[in-house]
């Protein structure tokens, strides 16, 4: 029996820890393994050096990790709660809010999940690798939407079932300063057990280019600010308009969690306040031990982070023995230009969406009878995803 027959992304597995997929590693298009020293998948020079559950230095840093990894005080609202979770949000660039899925779509999207991910991981590394390391990602670390053919999982009936919930609407709507906000895609990522490395700080897609068209302004009134140019410092942005900035996110990622966030399990660290600011953040090597440990230690299952994208983030060490799976939905404010937005939901997925869901998710539908380019082939290189949206056709 095959490890991938039965799996879950919640609770004990045998997936991950294979030893000889070596520290760092990743591959190119067409898998050939390297070393990267920039980008979010740039080599981590603290990992240990063995990926193995008892190897003394991954024992160093789980025990490390039990004593130390997590935000002191992380702040969790409930769904109701939408002035408090979005005041959280302007502020910190994200914010975890429980119980934002019930039983039934917790259910719903783990079994999603662990059936897309048994699809990525069914393809074999070289050299006895358990596993093929997605194009240019560190080891053991996998994107829902970069490893679709299509880079969505829209086409997906679950994915596209969570984008209008009752409990996440009322926040976005708040967040976006009304409900004109518009579905960007969907997608998601997780780490195996045994992804030893700590992945680099990034920020997802565009940088805050700090541009202000009437239709942002306009956004920023609507959520009580009036943007000025007259009272600030000369050579500075004024006050008024850095909080614009930092109140009308491009676009804002709601991940949900499949499974407890635990000390051990490769939460996501976040670093409060980073999303209105410019530059970049510091190198792995540079990184202080502050940020590594800035983790959502003790976010639920069945809660989501709403994030604001320019906001500092990365992958942590998984040093348990479970899968950590965050699907997502990506949402972009109404003024926002996605240089890379295409279409990616069939029309007869789009018809049976709630109102609202239909109305956010227009620019992205499809006509009738076209499937996505792409869509439903999943796979970690990028060369195999190239070949198989190239030969994607119509549906009959």
């Amino acid at each position: 029996m095959s490890e991938l027959d039965d799996i879950k992304v919640y609770g004990e597995t045998d997936v991950g820890w294979c030893a000889l997929t070596l520290p760092n590693e990743t591959v190119d298009d067409g898998g050939r393994p390297f070393l990267r020293d920039k980008g979010f998948s740039a080599a981590d020079p603290r990992a240990p050096k063995r990926r193995v559950y008892d190897d003394p230095e991954v024992c160093a840093l789980r025990e490390h990790l039990r004593a130390h990894n997590g935000i002191h005080g992380l702040e969790m609202p409930e769904p109701h709660e939408i002035d408090r979770a979005a005041q959280i949000f302007f502020r910190d660039g994200f914010v975890v809010v429980r119980d934002v899925l019930n039983a039934d779509e917790l259910e719903r999207w783990r079994a999603a999940s662990a059936r897309v991910l048994k699809q990525i991981l069914q393809n074999s590394g070289l050299g006895g690798r358990k596993y093929l390391t997605e194009s240019y990602r560190l080891p053991h670390r996998y994107s829902y939407g970069t490893a679709s053919a299509s880079r969505h999982l829209l086409h997906d009936p679950v994915w596209a079932s969570m984008i209008d919930l009752l409990t996440t609407t009322p926040i976005l709507t708040r967040i976006f300063g009304g409900p004109d906000y518009r579905v960007l895609g969907a997608g998601g990522d997780l780490c195996l057990p045994g992804a030893i490395e700590y992945q680099a700080l990034h920020s997802d897609g565009d940088r805050e280019h700090f541009q202000m068209p009437p239709a942002r302004v306009e956004q920023a009134r609507r959520l009580g600010v009036e943007p000025r140019l007259d009272d600030g410092i000369e050579g500075q942005a004024s006050r008024t308009l850095q909080l614009t900035i930092e109140r009308t996110p491009p676009v804002v990622t709601v991940n949900f969690l499949m499974t407890d966030a635990t000390w051990e399990n490769g939460p996501i660290r976040q670093i409060p306040g980073t999303q209105g600011r410019p530059g970049h953040p510091p190198v792995p090597a540079d990184e202080p031990e502050w940020m590594r440990l800035s983790t959502l230690v003790g976010a639920p299952a069945g809660a989501a982070i709403f994030r604001d994208t320019r906001a500092w983030h990365g992958g942590t060490p998984n040093l348990s023995r479970e899968i950590r799976a965050m699907p997502n939905v990506e949402y972009m404010a109404p003024w926002y230009q996605d240089q890379n937005f295409q279409p990616a939901m069939p029309y007869e997925i789009w018809t049976g969406l709630s109102p609202h869901a239909q109305r956010i998710s227009f620019l992205t539908r499809l006509p009738p009878g076209v499937w996505p380019a792409g869509a439903g082939v999943m796979h970690p290189l990028a060369s195999e995803r190239r070949a198989a949206k190239a030969s994607s056709g119509k549906c009959s």
